[in-house]
């Protein structure tokens, strides 16, 4: 059993492109140098219009946490300060205790609001990446259509 050129040189253009996992028949019997030379400009063109990126967002309970402990502690000496006739005669050491108190519960608050904001950015980020996939797919299988290859998924 005879495999043509054409099919070998597809298979290998198929083992070595690890950006799709598509298979590419060349339909006016390229060679194989054409057919890497082709795919490698097709992916290059679908890189540039829609790059895949995989951020992951990270540190969102530690900045809520932080964030928060500070608004705690600062109502907490506002809301002291509305009262200065008795504010001014508690002990420091009581007033900051209070501070720090409100600091931690609104430190563990905050700590809740920014993961949750942590997983809403991962789940936006998955979304976008998984759109610029779908359409860089597009542009690569586009592209090898025009130059006369049959894309597969």
């Amino acid at each position: 059993m005879k495999i043509p050129v054409q099919t070998l040189a597809a298979l290998m253009v198929l083992l070595s492109t690890s950006a799709l996992a598509a298979t590419v028949i060349p339909l006016k019997g390229q060679t194989s140098q054409t057919i890497q030379q082709d795919t490698s400009a097709c992916q290059s063109q679908a890189n540039a219009q829609y790059p895949v990126q995989s951020t992951v967002p990270s540190g969102g309970r530690v900045k809520g946490a932080a964030t928060a402990a500070v608004a705690g502690a600062t109502a907490a000496e506002v809301r002291g300060r509305q009262h200065e006739n008795v504010y001014d005669q508690i002990d420091d050491d009581i007033k900051q205790d209070y501070r720090q108190n409100r600091a931690r519960s609104a430190a563990a608050a905050g700590a809740v609001v920014g993961a949750s904001r942590q997983r809403q950015e991962r789940r936006q980020n998955l979304n976008a990446s998984q759109q610029n996939t779908t359409a860089s797919n597009s542009v690569y299988s586009s592209c090898l259509q025009q130059r006369g290859y049959d894309v597969l998924p």
